[in-house]
């Protein structure tokens, strides 16, 4: 399992409304494709991007930007993200 779990901080519940995005933190060895990959196949969308970044402790977050067709606000919902 590349995805660990979901980021809920204000901006990461930010880039779901603004910016139809998701924020999860990942394996640490996972690449964009894997990450893209098992995204698309757990929540059946279509992934547009995923940019990543390792936090000063040492953890790995990904960015995951869905296609126009899909909503960031749909899979939060089913994660009970928000309400």
């Amino acid at each position: 399992m590349i995805l660990i779990s979901p980021i809920k901080t204000e901006k990461a519940i930010n880039k779901i409304e603004y910016e139809n995005t998701l924020t999860f933190e990942v394996q640490k060895d996972s690449t964009k494709k894997q990450i893209s990959d098992e995204f698309e196949k757990l929540f059946s969308v279509k992934v547009l991007n995923v940019k990543t970044l390792i936090t000063p402790d040492g953890k790995k977050h990904a960015h995951i930007r869905l296609s126009k067709e899909y909503k960031a606000d749909d899979v939060a919902t089913k994660l009970k993200m928000i309400a």
